[in-house]
């Protein structure tokens, strides 16, 4: 009766609040449709090009089965980093090249295919959901904050904070769930000659012919695609009916109240509710506020870390097919937020950003994605950039798999050696 009696009441609830949201849409008509139209904008110039070929190749490397070959070699390197298959270097991968919400697709579909357990996919989630080194270096560093340094800055904060969370996580769940280690079909000694017949064996289990994989590939991605977009558009109108009805200023009075006792500028309350809506607009108004530098790129540095409940929602809907929680995926959001700002502040103590700018900029082309032409920037440019980044931490991260993989089996032998 009280679940029932609490279903109504968060029925009613939602029910008001589409009628009161619907309502100012009448009252500020030109406003939420030139808000639709600038999120809608955003979609069509920056996240379409950048996640529609990832979508479309992660999904023929799922059906030609190369992922879960490529998941054994990366097994030495995952599991006793961050208690999950191989497979998930994969997602961590396509999640840092593409950015948001990739590695939830990735994650959702291995649950799917039954290539991770619930918890598994739930620690995935933890860490590997990352936004993509062009977007800090281009829009965020480049473009609002007018400072290539500060990219080197935001990016390292991130991903340490990222890897931080995804040591935190290894240890989630391990009483609820066991997780099975390395697919126990194929016997050779070789990791390499298992990676090879474990694709064979799952491209067999697939049986689409390359044309159907292709037609379906580009079919679920496109789908996926439109779903994001809506978000996005809906997501931009509501912060700004938010915006014009003044409910933002009411909401953000106790934020305004921590920031006094804290001493952080007035000014940062607004883009602070802003990023917790929506990434794009929390960061640029809180590049655009006439606030202290590293107050500014420590709320960035924490706003891109939470990512904002636009890019939550697409989580969650990507996940309705699948079991995996969201509460998990909420507190490594939150963790890594905190993380973030809290190393953020560090590293900027420490001067860091001018340090590693240098060797950013040698392989992103920040240049190239300055306040005027990122939105405008070529697809395939932005295509190229982000595959070329895929194929590198890829790569990396196999050698590094190896490389462990070969360390433990040398030990296995001197061990055997000694006795």
């Amino acid at each position: 009766m009280t679940q029932s009696r609490n279903s109504r009441w968060s029925t009613a609830g939602l029910g008001l609040m589409v009628v009161v949201f619907t309502l100012a849409l009448v009252v500020f008509p030109k406003q939420g449709f030139e808000a639709g139209i600038s999120g809608l904008r955003v979609f069509w110039d920056i996240v379409f090009p950048s996640l529609l070929p990832f979508f479309i190749l992660s999904e023929l490397m799922l059906g030609l089965g190369i992922v879960r070959g490529v998941g054994i070699l990366l097994e030495p390197l995952m599991r006793p980093l961050f208690s999950v298959p191989g497979i998930g270097a994969f997602a961590l991968s396509m999640g840092l090249a593409a950015g948001y919400p990739m590695d939830a697709v990735i994650t959702a579909r291995f649950r799917e295919n039954g290539l991770c357990t619930r918890i598994e996919g739930e620690r995935l989630l933890a860490f590997t959901n990352t936004a993509d080194p062009l977007f800090m270096f281009g829009a965020v560093a480049v473009g609002m904050l007018k400072s290539p340094e500060l990219g080197a800055l935001l990016a390292l904060a991130h991903y340490i904070s990222a890897f931080l969370v995804g040591i935190a996580f290894k240890f989630w769940g391990r009483n609820q769930e066991s997780t099975p280690k390395e697919p126990r079909s194929i016997s050779a000694p070789n990791i390499f000659v298992r990676a090879y017949f474990e694709m064979l064996k799952a491209r067999e289990e697939d049986a689409r012919p390359f044309g159907k994989l292709l037609g379906n590939a580009v079919t679920e991605s496109i789908q996926t695609l439109l779903m994001i977009c809506g978000f996005i558009v809906f997501f931009a109108v509501l912060i700004e009916i938010l915006h014009l009805s003044g409910l933002m200023a009411v909401f953000g009075w106790p934020v305004g109240v921590v920031y006094h006792l804290f001493g952080v500028h007035q000014g940062l309350v607004n883009p602070t509710l802003a990023g917790f809506l929506e990434i794009d607009i929390g960061s640029a108004q809180t590049a655009a506020m006439a606030a202290p530098l590293l107050q500014k790129v420590a709320l960035i540095s924490g706003i891109i870390a939470w990512s904002g409940l636009a890019v939550h929602a697409q989580v969650a809907s990507v996940l309705t097919q699948t079991d995996i929680r969201m509460t998990p995926y909420f507190l490594a959001r939150f963790l890594h937020a905190v993380l973030a700002a809290g190393i953020t502040v560090i590293l900027f103590g420490l001067g860091v950003g001018k340090a590693v700018s240098h060797t950013f900029a040698s392989v992103i082309p920040v240049n190239a994605f300055s306040q005027a032409n990122y939105p405008a920037s070529h697809w395939w440019q932005m295509m190229e950039n982000s595959l070329s980044l895929w194929l590198s931490v890829i790569g990396i991260l196999v050698v590094l798999s190896i490389l462990f993989y070969l360390v433990r089996r040398i030990r296995i032998i001197v061990f055997r050696a000694t006795l």
